[in-house]
């Protein structure tokens, strides 16, 4: 929309109801609704978006990165009502969009792919048979798949049975379609992707390689261009290998060739997304162009803005996805309000691509991405260090994020020497999954002093709108009716409530003492436009931080780290039971219940899977957390649990011993 509105295009918004508010129908200059809030009742519901594309006599439709954007059908409906498609022709997304199909094409055009089994023959004999024969561990794919669904690794034939069955729901559930393919498994593979453009006049070029290597769940997590330690050799065959697999369907249009590269630089044809990617920004950096104009300016049968040689590559670019997901949890993504968002500034070299607003609510109904933080410099080192120091400013309140994982992981040794593969997080895991420490006392007391200096703004305003200027309540100063000099407060790190004895001194400094350690404190809290920032002395040492203070929750965020400190709910005031998850599975998340495997009575082990449960656009299988009889089960196949809620019961221990 932003392009659009550049190049003087009007833009339309199709949205669902769960969309309503958000950022995207505010941008448009028009917007319709198309259903309610599950996306085959609204976003894949083809007939709906095309009449709107009608009402609103649009002449194109812009698909974007997910939903429709690679359906043949789709495409093909466009064409035949007269409407153009931003994308390739519905033929090339349907040879590239089968992966079986996509092997032997790119086979005949001599790009180099890997050894696996893309047959008819469906059957779990035939697959476990190609497996053996591949030799493990192998890849089982969706052959309709994409962004990482109904992909799992078997590492033995152990396993096998289990990984296609899920890859097989998952595959199903996404595109409609549970056939599979079997691949070899290139262990510790890079993953490298070439940037390609055709257009209607037979013409193509490469934008040179991103590498997108560094993932959980299959999907990526941060992309860099170029791909680090890339020789302007192999970057050169990269580029011409995927210009011949273009031209080998036609491609017109963005799209990507995915290759995966082993550690000597060799390099095979894995898939081609038929597509913008959402990780396009960092090739726009590295080459100064924009390449969704060019989508517009090649749908409207203009050639290719640039040849290839005057497409330049420059500087170095990364971007970084921030999810609302929890790094700790297994990257389990979560739904949420963002109460508290704040961004470091946009500017030539620092692009942020988000969909939301504070306030606006992640919704559980789609993919839990919250925004890419995108950043350019000279080299990347330089890249490198402006990504670090933007994700620092990059502050967010109301729901878990991977920010603080992103900073560990772009911190790494390994990280920052461009020693990079699909496997570093599995691999890295202990550095990049600290033990957690306690926070430093010094911290807990700059806590300590925002909420006193928070309490003495509240005061302040509300003795500044009392008529009593006398009364007690509007007294700031600690000696308030039936409190003296001294008070305590108690602040939670994690589980640890840590004690904080504060003494007011008379020139508004603090005495503060927790344990046997004595902090001379002073500070002011300033405000800049919209956020609050506390401005500390602890013992001398200056410092600066930004306070959010929400939800009984005190949030610090420095130059170089954030801290989360907690205030204690008394255990009348708590909701959430502690024993609620030892009596039964309770759901981790907002999602739909998609199979049950138990029943009441049966006999379960620890581990043992009891259901399957959809959300976020990810398959979730929920285990037994103990041994034990199964007294109930709470959720049918199809229904809807919200967070905490009891999935399944187990009976107490003394209804199972008789």
């Amino acid at each position: 929309m932003r392009t659009a509105k550049k190049m003087g295009v009007k833009s339309v918004a199709v949205y669902s109801e769960a969309d309503r508010n958000s950022m995207h129908v505010a941008m448009a200059d028009e917007a319709y609704c198309i259903g309610p809030p599950p996306s085959q009742q609204s976003y894949l519901a083809m007939e709906k978006i095309l009449q709107v594309a009608k009402v609103s006599a649009a002449q194109a439709i812009h698909p974007g990165y997910g939903f429709l954007s690679e359906n043949t059908e789709f495409a093909e409906l466009c064409k035949q009502q007269g409407i153009i498609f931003i994308g390739p022709p519905s033929s090339a997304i349907r040879d590239m969009g089968i992966k079986s199909t996509s092997k032997a094409i790119m086979s005949a055009a001599g790009v180099p792919v890997v050894e696996g089994y893309h047959g008819e023959d469906q059957s779990d004999e035939c697959l476990k048979d190609h497996a053996r024969r591949i030799g493990y561990p192998v890849m089982i794919k969706a052959v309709r798949g994409g962004g990482g669904k109904g992909m799992r690794i078997a590492h033995s034939e152990k396993e096998f049975l289990d990984q296609l069955e899920s890859a097989r729901r998952e595959a199903k559930k996404s595109f409609n379609d549970d056939a599979m393919l079997i691949e070899k498994f290139v262990d510790n593979p890079r993953h490298v992707e070439v940037q390609v453009f055709g257009d209607q006049h037979g013409n193509a070029v490469y934008l040179f390689e991103r590498d997108c290597s560094v993932q959980r769940r299959h999907q990526k997590i941060i992309e860099e261009a170029p791909g680090p330690g890339i020789s302007p050799e192999v970057r050169r065959r990269l580029g011409e290998a995927a210009v011949k697999a273009a031209k080998a369907v036609n491609y017109v249009g963005a799209g990507t060739v995915e290759f995966i590269m082993d550690s000597q630089h060799n390099f095979y044809f894995m898939e081609m997304n038929t597509r913008l990617q959402v990780e396009h920004p960092v090739t726009e950096m590295i080459t100064g162009t924009d390449l969704v104009e060019w989508q517009l300016r090649v749908a409207a049968g203009e050639k290719i803005p640039l040849t290839q040689e005057e497409i330049l590559l420059q500087g170095h670019a990364f971007e970084a996805r921030i999810y609302a997901e929890d790094p700790n949890n297994n990257f389990m993504p979560g739904a949420g309000p963002l109460l508290h968002l704040s961004t470091p500034p946009a500017d030539r070299f620092t692009r942020i691509e988000t969909g939301v607003r504070q306030g606006d609510e992640v919704s559980v109904h789609y993919d839990p991405m919250i925004a890419k933080l995108v950043v350019w410099a000279e080299d990347r080192q330089a890249a490198l260090r402006k990504l670090r120091y933007s994700l620092h400013q990059y502050n967010i309140v109301g729901l878990s994020t991977n920010i603080d994982f992103l900073l560990s992981l772009s911190g790494h040794p390994q990280f920052e020497a461009g020693n990079v593969h699909t496997n570093f997080i599995p691999q890295h895991h202990d550095e990049l999954f600290p033990t957690k420490k306690a926070t430093p006392h010094e911290v807990m007391c700059q806590a300590a002093l925002g909420l006193i200096l928070k309490e003495k703004m509240l005061t302040d305003a509300f003795r500044d709108q009392s008529d009593d200027k006398f009364s007690p309540f509007a007294s700031s100063t600690g000696r308030r009716i039936n409190i003296c000099y001294t008070r305590k407060l108690s602040l939670l790190d994690g589980e640890n409530i840590v004690d904080v004895a504060v003494s007011y001194n008379q020139d508004g400094s603090y005495k503060m003492q927790i344990q046997d350690e004595t902090f001379l404190i002073s500070g002011e809290i300033l405000k800049e436009g919209d956020s609050l920032y506390l401005r500390s002395s602890v013992n001398g040492t200056v410092s600066k931080s930004k306070l959010v203070i929400l939800d009984n929750t005190i949030y610090l965020f420095f130059p170089e780290g954030s801290a989360q400190i907690g205030l204690p709910v008394p255990k009348y005031l708590s909701a959430v039971s502690s024993g609620a998850e030892q009596s039964g599975a309770v759901a981790p998340m907002t999602g739909t219940v998609e199979k049950v495997f138990v029943k009441a009575g049966d006999k379960v082990q620890i581990g043992d899977p009891l259901m399957v449960m959809i959300a976020m656009k990810m398959e979730h299988t929920i285990r037994a957390p103990k041994a034990g009889v199964i007294k109930k089960v709470n959720f049918q196949e199809g229904a809807q649990a919200n967070r905490h809620a009891p999935l399944v019961e187990f009976m107490d221990e003394e209804a199972e011993s008789k």
